[in-house]
């Protein structure tokens, strides 16, 4: 991959080319301050939650004890503020509808997702956007080495970083596909979550198939800057049905190769799972499993008779 083609896969590069075929988004600026304090280890949260959100009326207890507990830290003095990002970004918000998916130029913190209340990626506010933001590793690499991977040794271009806020869509998982272009040419089409198994996907394989190719044909080809590249395509059956006719059989047979997982045997996790908690872990810090509570409390129980009985004992030395 050449660096210029890292440049032209940014999301403020396509979306106004696929502005129509895609989710409502807004483009923001991201300010060097902000960019600072996402590389910062030091802290993790930052003022400007829920105060002018009219959806955080919502939360459940839980959560609210939650907001307390951070704007306690918020108090301390630990966390900057960003007063004037912070207006904007709310505004953004709001006018999406309220529920956001955050991004940068061109990753999503997929890797932080269960660091939030909701386990979800769905923000509210900036604080939500930034708690996922400082947990992603694939943040933080579009921010230090986006030309990692690049074959080429030029300079690396200039990056005008930026928040991306999509409006919160519910996308159904098995109706996702990743789509790849050679040569301007849609040469292949797998299903994006290969960890498991979907039925539907063996029954529909050829108007999948027949849709992703037409609407390739008819909005993306030639469109895009670079002639090698993927996207993802999100498919639904149209209500009024996908028969397929001669033309769209004939089209596929030299059409693109249609990958899916076609069994549950030897399913695989996803990857985004290895950046989690382990459960274990998650179950003793929130007392969720009472019972694995009181064993690790018995094994540190006897971990410290152990060693108080070592300290007991008289040592002799030898020479």
């Amino acid at each position: 991959m050449k660096k210029e083609q890292v440049v032209n896969c940014q999301f403020s590069v396509w979306y106004p080319l696929f502005k129509k075929h895609t989710i409502k988004s807004l483009i923001l600026p991201l300010p060097q301050n902000v960019i600072d304090y996402l590389l910062d280890d030091g802290t993790l949260v930052v003022s400007g939650g829920c105060e002018n959100n009219n959806q955080c009326s919502q939360n459940n207890n839980s959560d609210s004890e939650e907001e307390e507990d951070i704007q306690v830290i918020q108090d301390s003095g630990l966390a900057p503020e960003f007063p004037e990002f912070t207006s904007k970004v709310q505004e953004a918000i709001n006018a999406l509808g309220g529920c956001v998916f955050p991004k940068l130029n061109w990753s999503a913190p997929r890797d932080a997702n269960w660091i939030a209340l909701n386990s979800s990626l769905q923000c509210q506010s900036l604080s939500d956007i930034f708690l996922l933001f400082k947990s992603s590793d694939f943040i933080t690499h579009d921010l230090t080495q986006p030309f990692l991977q690049c074959s080429d040794d030029s300079p690396d271009p200039a990056i005008n970083y930026e928040l991306v806020l999509r409006k919160w869509s519910e996308l159904i998982p098995g109706g996702e596909f990743r789509c790849f272009v050679k040569e301007n040419k849609l040469i292949g089409i797998s299903q994006r979550d290969y960890t498991q198994h979907y039925h539907h996907i063996s029954k529909q394989e050829a108007n999948i198939s027949s849709s992703i190719l037409q609407f390739f044909r008819d909005h993306i080809q030639h469109q895009f800057p670079d002639e090698d590249y993927s996207l993802l395509f999100s498919w639904e059956e149209l209500t009024s049905g996908n028969s397929l006719t001669t033309s769209d059989t004939e089209a596929l047979q030299d059409g693109p190769a249609f990958r899916y997982t076609t069994s549950e045997v030897t399913v695989q996790p996803s990857p985004c799972l290895s950046y989690r908690i382990p459960r274990d872990f998650l179950d003793l810090t929130t007392g969720e499993d009472a019972y694995k509570l009181i064993d690790f409390l018995k094994l540190k129980k006897g971990q410290q008779e152990e060693e108080s009985e070592d300290e007991s004992e008289p040592h002799v030395e030898t020479t």
